[in-house]
């Protein structure tokens, strides 16, 4: 569908859930709810919220780089504008040193402020409320504990009418279904926990889920694959894709659970280095979890039946033959003319490549674009990604990788760091700090 189209039916269709949300549902109102009470000062329970806060990856989306942990301000790039998160430190002022904990659990299970007023889902309460009130508690413990930063995040910068949080009343009757997560009877105690992280405190398919038009996750395509706006090497916001993680042919169904587990704990396996936004999900999130609870999500993952989408075609000789001459300058070093990569040069480019093989190419042009060493940029990345395709073991190429690199190129130059030019993230990728030394180097 044409950008100017599909902007215009999302348009419509925000209007509509606006009439509804205003006059059919009405306005947002509070909701009660009734929690244990909580010792403060429990020491056990404190700690096990920092666990928890640290399976959920709440440091990273709620501290903006050389910050104070979860003061807030970190900008979310979305189609609908710019949403910053909030400060959920203990300050009476700016953050939630006012709220009850059952104000809290009201904001993540049914994302809703003590207020009455509604939360984006940037904010993936859709996932959170998932989590038991127990948990809750204790993640709420925990925050309660840190020391208060008064800082106020910036305001939302969203375009009518999403800049109107009465829409999303409409938003969530239509796809929003809270509840906490149940168990099944009839699968074991270890995939019932990673079912329950992966789901909820983990939120994973809030990027590895495609989305609708109003940003809402495809619950039919659940972990199929999802698209998001991240930065590139220098700040700029790019689009990413997140990978899929069904036994699809590009997604696990090559993975061993050991590899999968060697993924979430180290960020590296026999076929893939972390690399873009996963680095923060393994080294703020993943590698802290205990053994059990990584091989408990690694059991939930691996069982997820295949779900796929063919949009791919031919890659045709003349791309395949000039994608090969760019791979054998720049590539074939490290990862080997085969593709089958090299313990301590490069990763497998081969099958199992969930960043090659992924039917699109966004992740994959973003490395080959923005780090971590360029080529020259005059090159033709989609005949770069039409080879590798076909060195892993595929005969098709995606269809949207011309699209994707059209969409790219003419994408205006969102920089969070002022004055950046395109010279400035045209540069290599800086290695990884010595606080990284479990990645060797951020690679495909």
């Amino acid at each position: 569908m044409p950008p100017t189209i599909r902007t215009l039916v999302i348009t419509l269709i925000a209007v509509a859930s606006l009439f509804l949300g205003l006059r059919i549902l009405g306005p947002p109102t509070s909701i009660d709810y009734e929690l244990a009470p909580i010792a403060l000062d429990d020491d056990a329970l404190i700690a096990r919220g920092r666990y928890l806060a640290i399976a959920g990856n709440c440091g990273t989306c709620h501290t903006v780089e050389g910050g104070e942990p979860m003061a807030g301000g970190l900008p979310f790039e979305t189609p609908f504008g710019t949403i910053y998160s909030t400060n959920i430190t203990p300050d009476e002022e700016t953050g939630i040193g006012n709220w009850t904990a059952e104000q809290f659990l009201v904001s993540m299970r049914f994302g809703v402020r003590p207020d009455g007023t509604h939360l984006y889902p940037a904010f993936p309460y859709t996932s959170f409320t998932r989590v038991t009130d127990n948990d809750v508690s204790a993640i709420y413990a925990y925050l309660m504990n840190l020391p208060a930063v008064g800082q106020t995040a910036p305001g939302n910068d969203l375009s009518f009418p999403f800049n109107m949080r009465v829409l999303l009343v409409a938003w969530k009757a239509l796809f929003f279904t809270d509840g906490v997560f149940v168990a099944e009877e009839t699968e074991s105690e270890e995939w019932n926990r990673g079912a329950y992280l992966v789901e909820g405190l983990a939120h994973c398919g809030a990027c590895h889920t495609p989305r609708n038009m109003m940003g809402a996750e495809d619950n039919d395509r659940f972990m199929a694959g999802g698209e998001y706006l991240d930065k590139v090497h220098g700040g700029v916001y790019r689009p990413w894709s997140a990978p899929n993680l069904t036994s699809s042919e590009t997604g696990l169904s090559l993975w061993l659970d050991a590899d999968l587990l060697s993924y979430l704990r180290t960020g590296r396996n026999r076929f893939l280095d972390t690399f873009g936004p996963m680095n923060e999900v393994v080294m703020d999130s993943t590698r802290h979890l205990s053994v059990s609870d990584t091989r408990a999500m690694t059991t939930y993952l691996k069982s997820l039946p295949a779900v796929s989408e063919d949009r791919r075609r031919h890659a045709d000789q003349q791309v395949l033959g000039r994608g090969r001459t760019i791979y054998n300058l720049y590539c074939g070093t490290c990862h080997l003319p085969t593709g089958l990569g090299d313990t301590e040069m490069g990763p497998k480019l081969n099958d199992g490549s969930l960043v090659v093989q992924a039917e699109n190419p966004a992740s994959i042009i973003n490395v080959i674009l923005y780090g971590p060493e360029l080529p020259d940029p005059r090159r033709k990345p989609q005949d770069l990604h039409g080879l590798l395709r076909r060195a892993g073991g595929s005969r098709w190429m995606s269809t949207s990788i011309c699209w994707m690199m059209r969409r790219l190129r003419r994408l205006p130059v969102l920089s969070g760091i002022p004055g950046t030019t395109r010279a400035a993230w045209l540069r290599p990728t800086r290695w990884p700090g010595s606080d990284r030394s479990l990645l060797n180097r951020v690679v495909v």
